[in-house]
């Protein structure tokens, strides 16, 4: 579940005219969060950012799913399951807990927290603006 700090900052990112995937930076922040504080880990730095992804499509943020050809067709299909999940249903923060959500959260206790370390995000950031290529840069700056 989302923190209700979290949703405000999503939604306040939104009225400014932000882009969806600023607004759901607010929630990967939060999950890296969690994983400093040592609430849960992550295998890796893409499974923080995608658990974070995740959580701000249930949260009813309008991220659009990612291209194909870019992830496998579950990892697609498991994005538009959360967007039409959060659009008709968003997640609010009130609901317990199923058994397969404490499963879920078991799980995640026994990976490394290593995986929000600054040089570890610092690593996926690198290698995600490579894979964007030169010309992002260029025309950002």
């Amino acid at each position: 579940m989302p923190e209700k700090a979290t949703m405000q900052a999503a939604n306040e990112d939104l009225k400014e005219g932000k882009s969806p995937s600023t607004a759901a930076g607010e929630f990967v922040h939060e999950e890296v969060d969690h994983i400093r504080e040592g609430k849960h880990g992550a295998r890796n730095t893409k499974q923080a950012i995608a658990i974070g992804l995740s959580k701000a499509r249930r949260a009813g943020i309008p991220l659009s799913p990612p291209s194909a050809g870019t992830t496998s067709a579950e990892t697609r299909h498991k994005a538009e399951q959360d967007t039409e999940k959060g659009q008709t249903h968003p997640q609010t923060g009130e609901e317990g807990h199923t058994k397969r959500g404490r499963a879920r959260l078991t799980a995640l206790k026994k990976e490394s927290k290593s995986a929000a370390s600054h040089a570890s995000l610092s690593k996926q950031a690198k290698s995600s603006a490579r894979k964007r290529g030169l010309h992002v840069h260029k025309s950002a700056a």
